[in-house]
C-alpha cells in the first residue's frame, strides 16, 4: 500500500529525524514522487502545498527543477496564497539561464496594475531578484508609475527594483530620473535610502545622470546637516547616532557628485567639516559614518585643511581597540601617502607601533605603509625600527620586509658604507628571504666603492665566520674575499676594530663552505671561485688550492665540475696567464632606480654621441687586451701574435671573463588587456647570459574610479616552452592610477619558438566578477628569436 503524502511539517521533522544520508535521501525520493504524481494529477487545490515542500527540498541541495512550470501555474492564479507560494518558487527555481522565465513576464505586468499592494510587493520583489534584461525593457514603465504611488510600502519595493533595472539595463537611466527628483523631498527614512541608492546607481553608469544630479547637492547636504543635528530618536537612531546608513549613503553620493567638481565640493566643504567634528566614535555607527567622511574628503577636490582633519581621524583610528577599524585606518593611510605625504608622516609613530600587531594582516598592512613613509629626511630611523622588526616578525612576512628594507636603502641611503651596513644586516638576519638581486646589487655596490672595500671584506669575513647558513650571506662573502683578499690579510682598516687573519684561516673558511652540507651549488661555485682568486692574491704556496680544485674534478654537480676542470687547466696549460685572467672585476655600471633616472637625463646625449670605450685601472685596459688578443678582434692597440691553437682554446667563453658584451637592443611593451579603464601590459626582458629565458613583467593598472579587488592572472604556454610564475605583487588595483600590480613569468624557449600565451583574468570590479580568457600571439619577434 502507497503511503500517503507528507505535510510540510511532517516532511521536516522526518527529515530532520534521518540518523543517515542514506535515510534520508530515501524519505525525499519518496516524497518527490508523491509531488511529482500530484502535479500530473493537476490538483490546483493542494498545488501551492506540493510546491511548498519541493522547495524545501530544493534548499537541502536536491534537484527540484520539474516544479519549474508549477511556479507558472501558481502566479497565474488569482488566489494570494498561490501567488506567493508561485512568487516565491520563480526566485528560487527561475533565472536568467532557463527560457521559462520570460513567461512570467505577462503575470508580473498584470499584477503590477491590479493595485493590491501585498501582490504588487510579490511582484516588485521577484522582479528584482532574477529579471533578465528582457523582462526589465518590458516592465520599466509600470515600474516608474509605482515609483509615485501613494503607499511607502510599494515605493520602496519599486525603488530597489529600479535599482536592479538599472544595473542589468543601464540606458534605462533616462527613463529614471525624473522620479527622483520628486523623491528626494520625502520624509520616510527608507524611501529616502533606497533614492539615495538609485541615483547613485544612476551616476556611476550615467555621465549625464552625473550632471544632472549635481544640482541637488544642496538639497543633499540639506538633508545631511538635518540628520547630523537632528536629536535621539527612537525609530532611527542606532548607538547614538541618527540612521547611520542613510549617512553612509549620502556621504558616498556626495563622494561621487563632488568628485573633480569644485563648485559641488565647495558647497558640502563646512557639512564635511560638521560631521567630522561632531560625530560620536565611542560606537561602531559612529566609526562607520566618520570613516565614509573621511573617504568623501579625499575623493573631492576638498581644502587642504579638511584633508589634514581626515587624515588625524584615520590615525585616531589606529588607536582603536577594534582590529577591523585599525585595519581600515591602514588601509586607507597607505591609499592617501602618495598625496598627503606629509599629513601622513605626522602619525609614523603610531604606524611603527602597529608593526608589533600580533594579526598578521594588520602587521602586513603596517610593513606597507611604514615603507611608503620611508624618505631621505627619515631613513636612518625607519630603517632602525625595520631592522628591528625583520629580527622577531613572522616568516610569511620577513620576505616582504627583508625586500623592502633593500629597496628603501637603494632609493634614499645616505652614504655607500650605511647603504652596504644596512644590505649586511639584512642578508645576517634574513637572508634566505630575500629576492634573487640581492647579492648582485651588494657585489655592484661593493666593486664600486673603492674606499670601503677593506671594510667591507673584513664585515663580510667576520660575518662567514660566525654563520655560513645564509646562503646570500655566504655567496657575496666569497665573491668579496676573493676579490680584495689581499686587503683582508692587510690589516690596515681604521674603521672597525683590528682583526688578524692569515691565509690558512682563510682557505680553511672557504674549505668549509664547500665541505658544508647547507651551501649550494650556487654557493659552491663562488667559494671555489674565491680559492681561485686568491691563488694570485695570497703569498704562500698555491698547492692547497690545486688540490681542492682538482678533488671537485670529479664532482657530481656539472656546473661545478666544469669550473674546477677549467681552473685545473688554467694552473697547468695557462699559469703565465692565471694572473691577468684572475684579475680584479671592473667596475659594473649598476642597474637601479638611480641609475634609470641618470640614464634618462642622458638619454638625448647618448643618442647623438658615439660609443666610445669607457677609461678603466690600467690594470683592467691590460686585461681586456688579453681579451683581444684571445678573441681575435680589431682594435688600435698593437697586438702580439696569436696563441697557437689547442685543446683549451675554448678556455676564454668557459672562464665567463668580464668582457660583456653591447647590451640588446630593448624590446617594445605590449598592451593585451583593456576594459573599462582596467589595463594589462607586457614588458619583457632576455637576460644576454642567457638568450634562451625570456623574463615577461605582467603590469595590472586601473585608471577608472573604481578599486579592482581579488585580482588573479593565469598563464599557459605550449608544451615546447617551460613557464614558471612567481607571485605576484598585490591583488588590489587602486582607483585612478593607484599603486599597479607586478608579477613575473619566467619562459625557457632552449628551440626560440614562437611564444605564444593564453592568459585568464579574474577580478572583481564594481561589484561585478569579470573573468577573461584570451591568447596572446603578437609577442614581439625580439621576444624569442
Amino acid at each position: 500500500m502507497v503511503a500517503p503524502s507528507l505535510k510540510l511539517q511532517d516532511l521536516i521533522e522526518e527529515i530532520r529525524g534521518a540518523k543517515t544520508q542514506a535515510q534520508e535521501r530515501e524519505v525525499i525520493q519518496k516524497e518527490c514522487a508523491h509531488i511529482r504524481a500530484s502535479f500530473r494529477d493537476g490538483d490546483p487545490v493542494h498545488r501551492h502545498r506540493q510546491l511548498a515542500k519541493l522547495l524545501y527540498v530544493h534548499m537541502l541541495g536536491y534537484p527540484a527543477h520539474f516544479g519549474q512550470m508549477e511556479c507558472l501555474k501558481l502566479i497565474a492564479s488569482s488566489r494570494f496564497t498561490d501567488k506567493r507560494v508561485g512568487y516565491l518558487g520563480a526566485m528560487l527555481l527561475l533565472d536568467e539561464r532557463h527560457d521559462a522565465h520570460l513567461l512570467i513576464t505577462n503575470s508580473i505586468k498584470n499584477d503590477l496594475s491590479q493595485g493590491i499592494q501585498p501582490v504588487q510587493g510579490l511582484a516588485l520583489c521577484t522582479l528584482s531578484t532574477m529579471g533578465s534584461a528582457e523582462m526589465c525593457r518590458d516592465l520599466a514603465p509600470e515600474v516608474e508609475k509605482l515609483l509615485l504611488q501613494p503607499s511607502p510600502y510599494v515605493r520602496k519595493k519599486a525603488i530597489l527594483t529600479a535599482v536592479h533595472m538599472i544595473r542589468k539595463v543601464p540606458e534605462l537611466s533616462s527613463v529614471f530620473l525624473p522620479p527622483c527628483v520628486h523623491l528626494l523631498h520625502e520624509r520616510h527614512h527608507g524611501i529616502l535610502l533606497g533614492t539615495i541608492t538609485l541615483i547613485t546607481e544612476l551616476c556611476e553608469r550615467s555621465p549625464a545622470a552625473l550632471r544632472h544630479f549635481r544640482k541637488v547637492v544642496p538639497q543633499l547636504v540639506q538633508i545631511l546637516r538635518t540628520l547630523v543635528t537632528t536629536g535621539y530618536s527612537t525609530e532611527h537612531s542606532i548607538s547614538g547616532v541618527s540612521d547611520p546608513f542613510l549617512q553612509v549613503q549620502i556621504l558616498r553620493l556626495l563622494r561621487i557628485l563632488g568628485r573633480n567638481h569644485e563648485e559641488s565640493s565647495e558647497t558640502m566643504n563646512d557639512l564635511l567639516a560638521q560631521v567630522a567634528t561632531n560625530t560620536d566614535t565611542s560606537r561602531n555607527a559612529g566609526n562607520a559614518v566618520l570613516f565614509e567622511t573621511v573617504l568623501t574628503i579625499m575623493d573631492i577636490r576638498s581644502a587642504a585643511g579638511l584633508r589634514v582633519l581626515a587624515v588625524n581621524i584615520l590615525g585616531r583610528f589606529l588607536l582603536n581597540s577594534d582590529r577591523n577599524i585599525r585595519y581600515v585606518a591602514l588601509t586607507s593611510l597607505l591609499r592617501l601617502v602618495q598625496s598627503d605625504h606629509s599629513a601622513v608622516q605626522r602619525h609614523r609613530p603610531t604606524v611603527v607601533d602597529c608593526l608589533q600587531e600580533t594579526d598578521a594582516s594588520l602587521s602586513r598592512r603596517a610593513l606597507e605603509l611604514s615603507l611608503a613613509l620611508v624618505n631621505s629626511s627619515n631613513v636612518r630611523a625607519m630603517m632602525q625600527e625595520l631592522q628591528a622588526f625583520l629580527e622577531s616578525c613572522p616568516p610569511d612576512l620577513r620576505a616582504d620586509c627583508a625586500s623592502g628594507i633593500l629597496l628603501a636603502a637603494e632609493r634614499f641611503a645616505p652614504t655607500k658604507r650605511w647603504h652596504i651596513d644596512t644590505i649586511l644586516h639584512v642578508l645576517t638576519t634574513a637572508g634566505t628571504h630575500v629576492r634573487d638581486d640581492a647579492v648582485a646589487n651588494l657585489t655592484q655596490l661593493i666593486g664600486g666603492a673603492q674606499e670601503l672595500h677593506a671594510y667591507s671584506v673584513r664585515r663580510l669575513y667576520n660575518a662567514l665566520a660566525e654563520d655560513i647558513s645564509q646562503q646570500p650571506l655566504v655567496q657575496v662573502a666569497a665573491w668579496c674575499i676573493g676579490e680584495y683578499g689581499d686587503l683582508l690579510l692587510e690589516g690596515n682598516c681604521e674603521e672597525i676594530e683590528p682583526l688578524q687573519v692569515d691565509e690558512e684561516e682563510v682557505l680553511a673558511l672557504l674549505e668549509k663552505v664547500l665541505q658544508s652540507h647547507m651551501s649550494l651549488p650556487a654557493t659552491r661555485g663562488y667559494a671555489l671561485t674565491a680559492l681561485m682568486k686568491l691563488s694570485t692574491r695570497l703569498q704562500g704556496d698555491n698547492n692547497r688550492i690545486r688540490q681542492v680544485v682538482s678533488i671537485y674534478k670529479s664532482c657530481l654537480d656539472v656546473e661545478l665540475q666544469q669550473r674546477a676542470v677549467e681552473y685545473d687547466t688554467l694552473f697547468r696549460k695557462y699559469d703565465h696567464m692565471r694572473a691577468a685572467i684572475l684579475e680584479k672585476m671592473p667596475l659594473v655600471e649598476r642597474d637601479g632606480p638611480q641609475a634609470d633616472e641618470e640614464a634618462k637625463e642622458s638619454k638625448a646625449a647618448a643618442q647623438l654621441s658615439e660609443a666610445v670605450p669607457t677609461p678603466t685601472e690600467p690594470q683592467a685596459s691590460q686585461l681586456l687586451d688579453l681579451l683581444d688578443l684571445l678573441d681575435g678582434a680589431s682594435g688600435d692597440a698593437q697586438h702580439p701574435p696569436p696563441l697557437d691553437p689547442s685543446p683549451g682554446g675554448a678556455l676564454v667563453y668557459l672562464l665567463d671573463l668580464p668582457c660583456a658584451p653591447p647590451p640588446p637592443a630593448p624590446i617594445p611593451d605590449l598592451k593585451v588587456f583593456e576594459r573599462e579603464g582596467v589595463q594589462l601590459n607586457l614588458s619583457f626582458i632576455r637576460p644576454p647570459e642567457n638568450p634562451a629565458l625570456l623574463l615577461i613583467t605582467a603590469t595590472a593598472t586601473n585608471s577608472s574610479e573604481g578599486d579592482v579587488t581579488d585580482f588573479i592572472c593565469q598563464a599557459a604556454v605550449p608544451k615546447s616552452l617551460q613557464l614558471q610564475m612567481q607571485a605576484p605583487s598585490g591583488n588590489t588595483v587602486p582607483a585612478r592610477g593607484g599603486l599597479p600590480i607586478t608579477q613575473l613569468f619566467r619562459i625557457l624557449n632552449p628551440n626560440k619558438a614562437p611564444v605564444r600565451l593564453k592568459l585568464r583574468l579574474t577580478y572583481n570590479h564594481f561589484h561585478q566578477s569579470v573573468q577573461e580568457i584570451f591568447e596572446v600571439n603578437n609577442l614581439p619577434v625580439e621576444s624569442w628569436q
